[in-house]
């Protein structure tokens, strides 16, 4: 007699994460949790509805195909299912009676433009905080049904404190130590988004207040609320796993304290090598600027595309550092925006009049490209920007290296309770503080390098004149010491 293969989910999260009828789902917070497995058990409750499709996405294609990926993972589970038909090459599984579990990859942006009037009744994300916030919810308008299931979503993730997902799931969160907060993981909440701003209510009617409240008609009103829920899961949730594999655990004791915190733990607020370089608790928070400032100065880090090479949104920060007379710095203003091109220059223009405005004379330093190119966009925007205090330096070394004299006014001599640096209390602060002391393993560090380049031009000897009128940007044509 042949054996049977039973398929189910284990008993605690997995099974919690099958059972919900929320829209969408998020199951994860930990390494080994099951969460693959049950993002592939989910589309089988639906195998005998030939017109039922869903898709599951990763961000890189080989992240699909590479061993142990989510094919190899497929075929355990779709593998002894009687008329179910692997198709490697298409990337597919198609059973019996036409119901097809497809996997696909979402990079860029570019990549959402296959996807139009699509019509997808369960849309999966295997790892969820590899792909940006545009991503996630231009595939919810692809949430389409038309076999008689209710289109939903359902996502599994690794902590990430840097990504969208973790502000977006922050309700399930204890937002003082990281942890999921056990009492919530599984309760449901309803958001409605509404100019690209999400919105949070208890329940559905709430949520449809709120469409309303913001001039949606009744009738659409009605239909705009998405139900939400957050399962938590680790490794000890996995029994499966752990008595095939009893040395994995170990292996994610063996990590940095970090990774262990979040891979293991399911910390959602820890930092990669935080406080390294930057702690806050090495500065002086001041209400007021000092009047003793006797240099002022901005860096900039420009985004050089609308997008970063995997897609995500690309920041342009500028940060306006002061040296006062005391010795001391103070970091008065920070600006951190994703922004095109065109309103790149825009705001470093207006910028630029605002500083000036309130400080009389702010030095304003501009990174510079390498090649010709560079020396071109130096060029453009010294013209732009002609009657204020500009520089366009061409940047070296790597930005560890870059930030390292700033860092060591940040945080002082050892032993110091405090650094050399004070920080105006602004709504720009937790913003700022977060990623400097995430730096270097930060995805983002714009703000870090505007820093370290407002830093430089205070200690800098350079002062500006006029751009050459042949169109030549060799350093000796405009700068004098």
């Amino acid at each position: 007699m042949s054996n049977i293969k039973v398929i189910r989910p284990q008993k605690g999260p997995q099974e919690k994460f099958l059972s919900t009828t929320a829209d969408i789902a998020i199951y994860g917070g930990a390494a080994g949790g099951g969460k693959s497995y049950g993002l592939l058990i989910e589309p089988l409750r639906y195998k005998n509805n030939k017109r039922f499709g869903a898709v599951i996405f990763r961000h890189e294609y080989k992240q699909i195909f590479n061993q142990g990926g989510l094919w190899d993972t497929s075929n355990d589970v779709y593998g002894d299912i009687k008329g179910a038909d692997g198709r490697y090459s298409a990337g597919m599984w198609k059973f019996k009676n036409g119901m097809t579990v497809a996997f696909d990859y979402i990079n860029r942006d570019d990549d959402l433009q296959k996807w139009q009037g699509s019509q997808i009744t369960m849309i999966g994300f295997d790892e969820l905080t590899h792909f940006s916030e545009k991503q996630f919810f231009y595939m919810l308008s692809r949430n389409r049904s038309v076999c008689g299931v209710k289109p939903y979503m359902r996502a599994t993730c690794n902590p990430d404190a840097d990504s969208w997902v973790a502000d977006f799931i922050s309700w399930w969160i204890d937002q003082d130590t990281g942890y999921p907060i056990k009492e919530r993981s599984g309760k449901k909440r309803w958001l409605v988004r509404i100019n690209e701003t999400v919105m949070w209510a208890a329940t559905r009617k709430e949520a449809v207040q709120i469409a309303l409240d913001a001039n949606i008609g009744e009738e659409e009103a009605e239909t705009m609320p998405k139900s939400v829920t957050f399962i938590m899961s680790t490794l000890d949730d996995n029994k499966i796993l752990m008595k095939e594999n009893p040395g994995y655990k170990a292996n994610l004791l063996a990590l940095t304290e970090v990774e262990r915190e979040r891979l293991l733990r399911g910390n959602w607020k820890i930092k990669a090598a935080a406080g390294l370089m930057f702690r806050r608790t090495k500065v002086n928070m001041l209400e007021e600027l000092p009047t003793d400032v006797i240099k002022w100065a901005r860096g900039w880090d420009l985004a050089a595309t609308s997008e970063d090479e995997k897609g995500d949104p690309a920041y342009t920060a500028g940060v306006l550092i002061g040296k006062r007379r005391n010795g001391r710095y103070i970091i008065a203003d920070v600006i951190n925006k994703r922004l095109s091109s065109a309103d790149v220059r825009e705001i470093i223009k207006q910028t630029c009049i605002t500083d000036r405005a309130k400080h009389k004379r702010v030095f304003t330093r501009l990174p510079q490209d390498p090649g010709q190119a560079g020396k071109d966009q130096a060029q453009s925007f010294l013209k732009f920007l002609a009657g204020f205090t500009v520089k366009c330096i061409p940047e070296s070394g790597d930005k560890v290296t870059r930030a390292e004299p700033f860092s060591a006014q940040w945080l002082g001599l050892e032993g110091m309770d405090k650094g050399n640096v004070d920080v105006l209390i602004a709504p720009w602060n937790e913003m700022y503080f977060n990623q400097v002391e995430s730096f270097p393993e930060s995805k983002f560090k714009d703000m870090v390098d505007a820093s370290s380049s407002a830093f430089t031009e205070l200690e800098s000897g350079n002062t500006y004149s006029a751009p050459p009128t042949d169109g030549g940007l060799s350093k000796e044509s405009y700068w004098r010491k």
